[in-house]
């Protein structure tokens, strides 16, 4: 879903292309999800280590056609965990940075408290159709989301929503960066009414990630004032494993009236 090319040292290098884009055809930019994930995918190239948790602050838009350098910086690389940065700009344009801790301990202590709501199976539900079709020359006609709870509006501003891979690849840390990023879709089920918004940061936290065709993406809507939202967002794998949760704020843009 993300292809990076190396671009020299600690530096990768992500083709701005409608594949990795969203909004309409004469104004599309790259998806934050997607600038997120290249992070992700090129810290651990650098590193060696799984993600722990990526926090990105988005600073303005990549489109395409352009090419998205992503320098990597590791300041910290200790024993089990690294503390790395990664700055993505076009030519002299910076487009997001990126701060980030990666590693594992060898430890067996596994527990958990988020629970996965209950949920119809993505063979019940309907395919997400409000700012969404399949045949849209950008990021969204390569994932399947399907509606798994009422969103007119959405109860206590909390929606359901199923996401899988069309093109059948692995759900891994780079692909739930990506489906962390679909958290502004929240918006517009809490306000039951046509709503969208632009990420100004998206903070991932990974938790144990397993094969799963599907990812639940169990969003809550906090609140909206000023113009701004706040939300976040657990990633379920089918089996109720918590693999990751999200957490962002978004400038909310309403239609014209």
């Amino acid at each position: 879903m993300i292809e990076l090319e190396t671009a020299g040292l600690n530096r990768f290098a992500l083709a701005v292309t409608p594949g990795v884009c969203v909004g309409p055809p004469d104004f599309q930019f790259l998806f934050g999800g997607a600038g997120l994930a290249a992070a992700v995918a090129a810290l651990e190239a650098v590193t060696g280590r799984p993600t722990v948790w990526a926090a990105a602050q988005y600073l303005s838009y990549a489109r395409p056609p352009s090419v998205l350098d992503l320098d990597v910086v590791v300041p910290v690389a200790g024993k089990h965990s690294s503390q790395a940065r990664v700055t993505g700009h076009v030519e002299d344009t910076e487009i997001l940075t990126v701060n980030a801790a990666l590693g594992s301990r060898p430890q067996a202590l596994v527990a958990g408290w988020a629970a996965m709501p209950a949920a119809p199976p993505p063979d019940e539900c309907e395919e997400l159709t409000q700012g969404w079709s399949r045949t849209d020359d950008d990021i969204r006609g390569r994932i399947d989301l399907r509606v798994a709870s009422p969103r007119d509006p959405a109860p206590a501003g909390r929606s359901l929503l199923w996401a899988r891979r069309l093109d059948g690849g692995a759900i891994d840390r780079v692909t739930l960066a990506v489906f962390a990023d679909f958290l502004p879709s929240g918006i517009s089920a809490a306000l039951g009414r046509r709503a969208g918004g632009n990420s100004l940061d998206n903070t991932i936290r990974y938790v144990r990630v397993v094969p799963t065709e599907w990812v639940l993406l169990d969003t809550q809507i906090d609140a909206v004032a000023d113009g701004f939202g706040h939300g976040r967002m657990y990633l379920f794998a089918q089996d109720g494993t918590l693999m990751a949760s999200a957490s962002q704020s978004l400038i909310v843009r309403l239609p014209e009236s």
